[in-house]
């Protein structure tokens, strides 16, 4: 059974019902939070409407984040089909979803409105390879380093960005480290060298490799030969 909207939500659905009808959104509430979602190339228009029309007031953008969905719903860890020797993993590199379809990767814009003490969250999948999307640095500009960190950790590239650059990881970073699909040692490894006096880029020594954690079950089988002799056999 879902619960009923509070009187705010329901102002704000009712508002987001009327003055985007025109628009191709969805409006839904999960866990409390409305969120709306909108195509890529509906954002700046919606965006503007929403921070200026009075009956959402949106007039800040707390926080922009990068998401991707190319192993969404698979299990890293299924413990349903789990061997003797562990964990086995659940997601096969085959099952992720394509690099290039439209529903990888998204943005998702987390709004506030201090005059009417409501929130948004703001969903925009981003389409095409590399994925892209239209900057809100002109709607909220608040969005500049937001965008840039979603840039560099996803690969979301935004139209219309003033200085689109890296914000976290270092100059030389080979890929973006939050996708999926980015390998856990990285592409390139970095150490400073005395003799050079700077920091050097090298191959990556380290095998990659998957840490099966060892689960102790209570039959017997991790026991030692040695403590079962002296229990009186397996049946202990």
């Amino acid at each position: 059974m879902t619960a009923p909207l509070s009187d705010k939500l329901q102002k704000l659905e009712d508002a987001l019902e009327e003055y985007l009808e025109d628009y191709d959104c969805t409006v839904e509430v999960v866990l409390g939070q409305m969120i709306l979602t909108l195509p890529a190339e509906q954002l700046v228009e919606v965006a503007l409407i929403l921070r200026s029309h009075k009956a959402f007031g949106f007039e800040q953008l707390i926080d922009v984040c990068g998401v991707d969905y190319s192993a969404y719903g698979q299990s890293e860890w299924a413990t349903e089909t789990a061997s003797s020797t562990g964990f086995g993993r659940g997601v096969d590199r085959a099952d992720f979803v394509a690099e290039d379809d439209p529903h990888r990767f998204a943005a998702v814009y987390q709004l506030l409105s201090i005059q009417n003490n409501v929130r948004l969250r703001l969903k925009v999948y981003a389409p095409g390879n590399p994925p892209m999307l239209d900057s809100v640095v002109g709607v909220w500009s608040s969005a500049d380093w937001f965008e840039r960190e979603a840039f560099d950790m996803y690969g979301i590239l935004f139209n219309g960005h003033p200085d689109l650059r890296r914000i976290l990881t270092d100059y030389g970073f080979v890929g973006h480290p939050f996708r999926k699909d980015f390998p856990l040692s990285g592409h390139v490894e970095m150490h400073y060298d005395p003799e050079r006096q700077r920091v050097v880029y090298a191959e990556v020594e380290i095998e990659p490799r998957v840490l099966v954690p060892r689960v102790i079950r209570q039959d017997g089988r991790f026991v030692s030969d040695q403590v079962l002799s002296e229990k009186g056999g397996d049946d202990a």
